[in-house]
C-alpha cells in the first residue's frame, strides 16, 4: 500500500472526525458511571545505603489543626501562617506523618521506633505491621527494636494485644529516658498520658531491654547520639556503612518547615523547649556542614533528605536519586 500526502491528509481528517465526538462522549459516560478509585502508595520506601538496606515504613498519616500554636506558640499566629504560605502550605491545617525505619545490616534487622500500634488504626495510622509484611519481612524477623524515646506514637506498636509484636527481638532504650518515665515524679503531670502507654507497652518487655547512653554502638555501624529536649532522654542514631553516614533524627524536628527554618520556635511537644532548640541547632548544623543525609520520623514520607543553611535556620531538601546510584 502506498501513501501520498493527499491520502494521508484524507485519512487523518477521517480519523479526527471519527474520534472527536464519539470518544469524548464515551469518556464522559465512563467518567459519570465509574467512581474514581482510591489511590494509595505501597506504604514503604527502600534503598541501599552502603551495605545497609534501609526501609522507611509509613505507619500512617493524621490531619491536625495548626501548625500554630503547636509550632511557634511563642510567636504571633500571623507569623506562623505567613511562614506556611511562603512554603506553599495551608496555614490552618497540617498532616502529621509517622515513619519508623527498618535497617537490615546483613547480620541484624533493626527497627527504629514502632508507630502508633493498634490504637491508631481508627485514625489511619498503626499500619506498621501490614506494611512491614508488604515490604517482604515478618515482624518475627526483627532482631532489635531501638526506641528514640518513649512517646506513645513511637512505642504503641511494641505490643499486639497482650503479646509482643516482635517475638524474636531484644530492645534498646535510653537509660535517661527510662529513668524519667518510670519515676514517680511523672504521676499527675501532663506527661502521664505517655506513662500510661509505657505501662502497657514497654514494662512487659523489661527483661529483654538494654539501657544505653549516648555514643554507644548497638551493633557495628549503628551508634546512639544525644538529642535531648523533646524528651529528657531522646536519642538519634547514626548509621555508618561503606564510608557513608545517615542520621536517624527521631523527633529532633517535628515539622519539615517550622522546625527547620525556625529551629528556635517553641514546639508544644518538646518537654524542655530551650534544650530541644539547642539540640536542633547542633544536630542540623552538623548535618548541613558535613552534608550528611537524615531520616526524620515526622518528615514527609519517604522522610529522607538533607538540610542546607537558610536564613537563620535550615531548609529541608528531599532526596531524589542520590541513594540509587
Amino acid at each position: 500500500m502506498r501513501f501520498n500526502r493527499r491520502s494521508m491528509f484524507r485519512a487523518g481528517a477521517a480519523t479526527v472526525l471519527a474520534l472527536s465526538t464519539p470518544q469524548i462522549m464515551t469518556r464522559a459516560a465512563l467518567a459519570a458511571a465509574s467512581p474514581r478509585s482510591e489511590v494509595a502508595n505501597s506504604g514503604f520506601h527502600r534503598f541501599m545505603f552502603g551495605e545497609f538496606e534501609i526501609t522507611v515504613i509509613l505507619d500512617g498519616m493524621r490531619t491536625f489543626d495548626g501548625p500554630h500554636p503547636t509550632f511557634g506558640a511563642d510567636r504571633n499566629a500571623d507569623e506562623v501562617e505567613s511562614l506556611m504560605k511562603e512554603n506553599f502550605l495551608p496555614s490552618d491545617r497540617m498532616v502529621g506523618q509517622f515513619n519508623p525505619v527498618l535497617v537490615n545490616t546483613g547480620n541484624d534487622l533493626i527497627l527504629f521506633d514502632t508507630g502508633n500500634g493498634p490504637e491508631g488504626r481508627e485514625f489511619g495510622t498503626g499500619q506498621l505491621a501490614s506494611r512491614v509484611a508488604a515490604s517482604g519481612y515478618a515482624l518475627s524477623d526483627v532482631t532489635i527494636v531501638a526506641i528514640s524515646h518513649l512517646h506513645a506514637d513511637h512505642i504503641n506498636g511494641l505490643m499486639e494485644g497482650n503479646r509482643p509484636a516482635f517475638s524474636q527481638a531484644r530492645y534498646v532504650v535510653g537509660r535517661a529516658e527510662w529513668d524519667f518515665w518510670t519515676s514517680a515524679d511523672v504521676s499527675g503531670t501532663p506527661a502521664a498520658m505517655h506513662a500510661t502507654a509505657i505501662l502497657r507497652k514497654v514494662l512487659p518487655l523489661r527483661e529483654k531491654m538494654s539501657f544505653i547512653g549516648a555514643d554507644v554502638s548497638i551493633v557495628p555501624g549503628v551508634t546512639s547520639m544525644a538529642a535531648a529536649g523533646h524528651t529528657p532522654g531522646h536519642m538519634a542514631f547514626l548509621l555508618e556503612s561503606a564510608g557513608r553516614n545517615l542520621l536517624l533524627t527521631g523527633d529532633t524536628a517535628n515539622h519539615f518547615v517550622a522546625s527547620l527554618q525556625k529551629p528556635d520556635w517553641e514546639v508544644s511537644f518538646d518537654m524542655d523547649k530551650g534544650v530541644a532548640a539547642s539540640s536542633r541547632r547542633r544536630i542540623f548544623g552538623m548535618l548541613a556542614t558535613e552534608k550528611i543525609p537524615f531520616i526524620g520520623y515526622h518528615m514527609p514520607h519517604p522522610s529522607a533528605g538533607y538540610v542546607e543553611p537558610f536564613g537563620t535556620g535550615f531548609r529541608f531538601v528531599p532526596v531524589s536519586y542520590q541513594f540509587l546510584i
